[in-house]
């Protein structure tokens, strides 16, 4: 998210007053600016754990596969070492020691051999005193600075940081903060991945913090590891941003202890999810049918995604699992998942996956290929353990406003995506079923005309080059009481044409106004804070646009 700040046009926000003000966007991802979208890469640990083939030589091969199979070309960057690449213990001077079995030339000599290829290198280590392995390497507590100053001087791109060990009474926050800090320090670009595993529900602290955070134990290759972990993952979607990562652990594909159809799940699952895409598989031992899955760039499109939404569930029912994900260009990604042992027939509209003012709707299925048209059903029969996906594109005849001025909420949104409950027409979002909210109300004033949402929230309606302004009041929903914190952003074409800054649930109304001259479409977006999520219900009120 922050990334996309840099460079961006504010347009102009004024007080209720008229006075024009000057704000600073809140952070409510990681401001390093890496990760912008999901990291894709390798991690060596499913495939070999602590074994004697986890050496220097692996790491080279895996790094010249990235390059001669496609997958450097398909988006693949890092290349990842895990546990048990240190020596058992520091040197004199207190710094680690690469094996001198395993990488007896050093690791920057591995990272030079990585970055030669044009990808990067990642390395691991703990968040307490030693790391997860029985064996006990080192862990990076209270040597965050200097472990941080060793891995930058070895060129290192990515750091995996472990939860194991003695955590000597600091609390995780402390911890993972403290070594986010280390790492600024050095002035090198090293992406942030913190693996607590879940335990102290980082996803409602960690978006400052680090690139991703994992959301629970290990993955297993098996189908109900992975299956587990996709229903403990899939919920968590509002929090996650662009910058700032749920991640429900790497990728089995290709280790052997499920179907393709599993794997095809798996895949298709995990970037529905904007997961990290590491592999797991050692790539030198794996056959066609894994590429195959690896490099199938329309669904690795989904993960890749830069307006950076989470898939979300919008029904599950006798284990038929519809998700469905926003994108960037006004399409949605819709999965149809079977967790079942036979086959089903799995059925949703293009309305209830957020999509709207289209009189036709084109299905390309991301795994065969084949396209079709409906009017707005969706539909397919879903081998077991299968999913089918699809991209869904609006086309046809789309309605455009009137020429004056015309409040948002009465049209049809292009695209409508909510953290909870759907999106509101004139009235306040209160998180469960349509029409549940009031008056919209700021500050103690209400309004009768306007939308209200929960961060995270995305709402797109089309000009069709119409229009020259856009303008609502904007605020914490007077329903959330004193809490809540958002920031409200107005987008077009992939430009951020306005940002509230902070808003606090203690905060009157705001206008804010952009210039959306010749625009095809506006977009609205509304983002959780650093504070996390919590009763983040904010109103678009008197929204407006004024075309010609």
């Amino acid at each position: 998210m922050a990334g996309r700040w840099l460079g961006a046009v504010m347009a102009a926000l004024l007080i209720t007053t008229g006075m024009a003000v000057v704000v600073t966007p809140q952070a409510v991802a990681l401001e390093n600016g890496l990760s912008r979208t999901p990291v894709m890469g390798f991690n060596n640990w499913n495939s070999t754990h602590c074994r004697a083939e986890f050496n220097e030589a692996m790491v080279k091969g895996i790094a010249d596969l990235f390059v001669s199979r496609g997958l450097k070309d398909a988006g693949y960057q890092y290349v990842n070492i895990d546990d048990c690449w240190a020596e058992p213990q520091r040197a004199s001077d207190g710094n680690l020691v690469p094996n001198r079995t395993r990488f007896p030339n050093g690791i920057k000599a591995v990272a030079d051999y990585v970055h030669s290829k044009g990808l990067k290198f990642g390395i691991y280590t703990s968040a307490g005193t030693v790391t997860c392995d029985g064996q006990g390497f080192p862990g990076g507590l209270n040597h965050e600075e200097q472990d941080a100053r060793l891995f930058a001087s070895w060129g290192v791109d990515y750091l995996k940081y472990d939860n194991c060990g003695d955590h000597q009474g600091q609390s995780a926050q402390q911890r993972y903060t403290k070594m986010r800090d280390a790492l600024a320090a050095t002035g090198r670009p090293i992406v942030f991945s913190i693996c607590e595993w879940g335990s102290n529900q980082p996803w409602t602290w960690a978006q400052p913090v680090g690139n991703s955070w994992r959301t629970t134990g290990d993955i297993s290759d098996n189908w109900g590891s992975m299956l587990d972990i996709f229903k403990r993952n899939v919920g968590l979607a509002p929090y996650s941003q662009r910058g700032a990562w749920n991640d429900p652990d790497m990728l089995e594909v290709g280790n052997g202890g499920m179907t393709d159809v599993e794997y095809r799940s798996h895949f298709t699952l995990w970037s529905m999810m904007n997961s990290p895409l590491l592999i797991g598989a050692d790539l030198r031992k794996v056959g066609q049918s894994t590429f195959d899955v690896l490099t199938n760039r329309d669904v690795i499109a989904l993960d890749q995604d830069t307006l950076g939404i989470q898939a979300g569930e919008i029904s599950n029912a006798g284990g038929r699992h519809v998700l469905a994900k926003p994108l960037e260009n006004g399409d949605v990604g819709v999965a149809l998942f079977n967790e079942s042992g036979s086959a089903q027939t799995i059925s949703t509209t293009a309305t209830a996956a957020g999509l709207g003012n289209a009189t036709s709707y084109r299905l390309r299925d991301l795994w065969s290929k084949v396209e079709t048209t409906t009017s707005g059903a969706i539909s397919a029969s879903v081998p077991a353990h299968g999913t089918v996906v699809y991209r869904v594109s609006r086309q046809g005849t789309f309605a455009t406003p009137a020429a004056g001025t015309t409040q948002v909420s009465d049209l049809t949104p292009a695209l409508s995506s909510n953290a909870w409950g759907p999106v509101e027409k004139d009235r306040s979002n209160g998180e469960q079923g349509a029409n549940d909210g009031r008056t919209l109300t700021i500050g103690g004033i209400t309004y009768n005309k306007g939308i209200g949402v929960h961060a995270r929230s995305e709402v797109r309606y089309y000009l069709g080059g119409k229009c020259t302004q856009f303008t609502a009041t904007v605020g914490i929903d007077d329903e959330s009481g004193d809490n809540g914190s958002v920031t409200m952003e107005v987008w077009a074409a992939g430009t951020q044409l306005a940002n509230s800054g902070l808003l606090r649930g203690t905060d009157g109304p705001k206008v804010l106004l952009a210039d959306v001259t010749g625009q095809s479409y506006v977009h609205l977006a509304v983002l959780p804070t650093q504070d996390g999520i919590n009763y983040d219900h904010a109103d678009w009120a008197n929204a407006t646009v004024t075309c010609s």
